[in-house]
């Protein structure tokens, strides 16, 4: 009662306690009216009580998807080019909405709306996801200038839709690397906030101490600034004491390899066996799978 006195003022409190008294002795329950937030509304059971899973009711919203959404961005979602690239055709003049030609960048569009590009219709497409064990030897890029093998070539029989690789592996690195068509989940997995958890298996070309380990799991400062391993260790022949288990958030360029060639080692070996909880189980160097719902759901979940 102590709190109720003090939002709600000595008077208010006394009325809300010979209310409650009432209550008793009538057998009735006494419930306070409740205020329902601005463009909410209120579930109620079959019973007529008040119940917690209240929805949104936003205009903007339906079935719990975007209902309007940024022409660029509706523009990438069929797959047809990048946001960035949406923006300079949209400048260009080169894209439609319902017959009118569209220069504003931050125009929004619906769901229904018709939207051409170059005199293209386009149309939302469907969502991929497909984990591959990548081989050493090929780059992760869409395209190389210099015609060298790229991760795209082992992904080229996974749909007809354009799929992007979600970060980075370099040439000589192997090991689990995800693609999607998904520009939401991408920026998701990538962005540092969301911390998402990446394992690697290092082979290197010397044993390295229990005091080098503790080392780099206290941080090391390296020429782009300070970097700590989540938790790192010996895995393999422990006797050898070349081969360890990191596991790490950063996303850094070659970060793995920075850190041990910061205190004299040379990486021989570098796999990343696991991606956002996503293992190599039952998939061979060089194959590729779908992920399955539940997979997909769990990593839309990483916020």
């Amino acid at each position: 009662m102590c709190a109720y006195r003090k939002k709600y003022g000595v008077e208010k409190a006394k009325d809300y306690t010979e209310k409650r008294a009432d209550s008793r002795s009538s057998g009735k329950k006494y419930e306070r009216k409740r205020k329902t937030a601005p463009g909410r509304s209120v579930q109620k059971n079959p019973e007529g009580k008040r119940v917690r899973n209240y929805v949104k009711t936003s205009p903007e919203r339906e079935g719990g998807l975007p209902k309007v959404i940024r022409l660029n961005r509706f523009i990438a979602n069929s797959g047809y080019c990048s946001r960035r690239q949406a923006d300079r055709y949209i400048e260009l003049g080169m894209v439609e909405v319902n017959g009118k030609i569209v220069t504003a960048l931050g125009t929004k569009v619906k769901s229904a709306d018709i939207v051409k590009v170059d005199g293209q219709r386009l149309t939302p497409e469907k969502k991929y996801y497909v984990l591959l064990n990548k081989p050493r030897g090929f780059i992760t890029t869409t395209d190389d200038p210099f015609d060298r093998r790229t991760v795209m070539e082992l992904v080229k029989n996974a749909c007809q839709e354009r799929i992007y690789p979600v970060g980075r592996l370099d040439r000589n690195t192997s090991g689990l690397l995800l693609f999607t068509n998904d520009g939401d989940l991408a920026k998701l997995l990538t962005h540092p906030k969301h911390r998402v958890r990446k394992i690697y298996r290092v082979r290197l070309d010397k044993p390295i101490s229990k005091e080098q380990l503790q080392t780099i799991a206290g941080g090391i400062e390296l020429e782009d600034g300070f970097i700590q391993v989540d938790a790192i260790e010996y895995v393999g022949d422990a006797k050898t004491k070349r081969e360890v288990g990191v596991e790490i958030h950063s996303g850094r360029n070659r970060i793995i390899r920075r850190i041990f060639e910061h205190l004299g080692f040379e990486v021989v070996k570098l796999d990343r066996t696991l991606f956002a909880n996503l293992s190599k189980k039952d998939l061979p160097r060089g194959k590729w799978r779908y992920l399955d719902d539940k997979e997909v759901k769990f990593l839309k979940m990483l916020r």
